[in-house]
């Protein structure tokens, strides 16, 4: 899975694995995941967040410095699955 599918995907493991209210349609892939003027969510929002990602892509994200450069949005976490 790749490209637009993946960031897709990704969308809807955010919806579903945070209870978000609102649909994966409404989330830019360049959208900030965390702070004002994105989603808003918060650092337990970031942990549930972590396991839905290693359950479904198995991404395994290891300290909280990648942690913060990986999940800044849709782009950056799908890039990160992208990887080899």
């Amino acid at each position: 899975m790749q490209g637009a599918e993946l960031r897709q995907k990704i969308k809807e493991v955010m919806v579903e694995e945070l209870m978000l209210e609102m649909e994966p349609v409404e989330i830019g892939d360049d959208t900030p995941i965390f702070g004002g003027g994105g989603l808003g969510l918060d650092s337990v929002d970031a942990l549930q967040l972590v396991v839905g990602l290693e359950k479904h892509f198995g991404l395994k994200i290891g300290n909280s410095d990648a942690a913060k450069q990986i999940l800044t949005s849709v782009e950056t976490i799908a890039v990160e699955i992208e990887k080899p």
